[in-house]
């Protein structure tokens, strides 16, 4: 009877050894792939056999079976993440468990550029070929209210800036990111605000803020280009600036900026209408807000541009016209 208890004993021993053998070897074993690199997307609440499945689908040759069983066995099973994932030639299939348990989800990237439109952030969002284009379709009224905006216009809304993702994220989802980064940034500059300072809300500041993004040829200019137009709007001077005129003529605008469009009213036109226009023009970054609570002191009234991306900055009207003479009607002087 004994013999046959440790005869059984040595079979159960060798048995379990060919088997953990037999585990190491598929553990370790590279997996053949559909292509050099395969995504797959971990819905949430699916669990490793399942997961193995719809890894299996996506073109890793991988026994959905074994590959469960082996995160079993190591006590991955359970902690696998959601999330999009992209498999390389040569990974092995405890490799593959490890990437899932530890959440080693591929990324995209989005770059939202300073004195970008809301028409040419959403172009950005829809057309990128990791981010799923939730947002087509939708009006602007209908993206305010799905990333929870309490405003009624987009414009200016979005902190520029690179913005990292799962892929095969929404494109609401990078959204409202970027839009918590504008209102984070925006209360912190106001809080820093001059006392002196015209502006009489946040909104005001960002309103000022994206027109210096686009009227500030060099960084070293901001300053006085926001002391322009603060100046300006404390003594209740018109502001009298091209990027809001163009703003409004919308996307029929043709590049060509003539004096019937200075003159034609609409609510954007800060050479028929005083004070801000009553949104955003673009984006603004950080340095654009700092200089809109916080413009540099001076008495300037007017600027023009010198033609290579500086400005002439000008006390009174006759300083101004002597300024357009040289650089614009006769070519820089």
């Amino acid at each position: 009877m004994k013999r046959l208890v440790l005869r059984l004993v040595l079979f159960l021993t060798v048995a379990a050894a060919c088997v953990a053998g037999a585990g190491w070897w598929y553990a370790h074993r590279p997996l053949a792939l559909a292509a050099e690199a395969v995504d797959f997307t971990i819905p949430r609440g699916v669990g490793m056999r399942q997961a193995a499945g719809l890894i299996e689908r996506a073109g890793v040759d991988v026994d959905a079976r074994l590959l469960s069983l082996l995160a079993r066995i190591g006590g991955r099973a359970q902690r696998i993440k959601a999330g999009s994932y992209e498999v390389h030639a040569g990974i092995t299939p405890w490799q593959l468990i490890l990437k899932l348990s530890d959440g080693d989800v591929s990324q995209g990237e989005l770059l939202l550029v300073e004195g970008w439109t809301f028409r040419q952030v959403r172009q950005a969002l829809e057309s990128h070929p990791d981010l799923e284009a939730d947002t087509a379709g939708l009006s602007d009224a209908d993206i305010l209210a799905r990333i929870g905006a309490s405003e009624t216009h987009p414009e200016g809304l979005f902190f520029p800036d690179t913005y990292l993702f799962d892929k095969r994220s929404g494109a609401l989802a990078v959204l409202k990111r970027a839009y918590g980064a504008m209102h984070e940034r925006l209360e912190r500059t106001w809080a820093e605000r001059d006392p002196a300072s015209p502006l009489g809300s946040p909104y005001e500041a960002l309103v000022l803020a994206s027109i210096i993004e686009k009227e500030t040829g060099r960084p070293e200019d901001r300053g006085l280009v926001a002391s322009v137009f603060s100046n300006r709007l404390r003594i209740g001077m018109r502001l009298q600036t091209d990027p809001t005129v163009i703003y409004g003529l919308g996307p029929g605008f043709d590049g060509r900026l003539r004096r019937v469009h200075l003159d034609t009213d609409h609510p954007w036109n800060t050479y028929t209408r005083a004070g801000l226009p009553p949104t955003p023009i673009a984006m603004p970054g950080e340095a654009a807000l700092r200089a809109a609570v916080q413009p540099e002191k001076s008495d300037y009234l007017y600027f023009v541009a010198r033609g290579d991306g500086s400005s002439e900055f000008s006390r009174n009207l006759a300083e101004h016209n002597r300024a357009v003479n040289k650089f614009i009607r006769n070519g820089g002087g």
